[in-house]
């Protein structure tokens, strides 16, 4: 199944989103069932939030990688939604 996770940092803590960020990427890294990962931006381009499509077999898989993720271990977000979600388009073509 594939859950969206969508989560808001904690306002004023881009320091912890950077001091975190290496044991972040490397759990990314370690990890099976991610097909999409990257980080919601301000106008101004630092990081505020992030995005990924996690491809697991339950919404508990999901919980618990989202609960293990450095960044939440760091206290980084203000919330996070766990979304079952459905992929129409890949590429430009309709895979409904």
């Amino acid at each position: 199944m594939l859950v969206a996770l969508i989560a808001h940092d904690k306002p004023n803590a881009l320091h912890i989103r950077q001091e975190n960020r290496d044991a972040h990427i490397r759990y990314l890294e370690k990890s099976s069932g991610i097909d999409y990962a990257g980080p919601f931006l301000f106008e101004d381009g630092n990081m505020c939030g992030s995005l990924l499509i996690l491809d697991v077999p339950d919404l508990e898989s999901a919980q618990r990688w989202a609960d293990n993720d450095p960044y939440a271990k760091a206290g980084l977000f203000e919330s996070v939604m766990l979304k079952p979600w459905k992929k129409v388009v890949v590429n430009d073509v309709l895979v409904v």
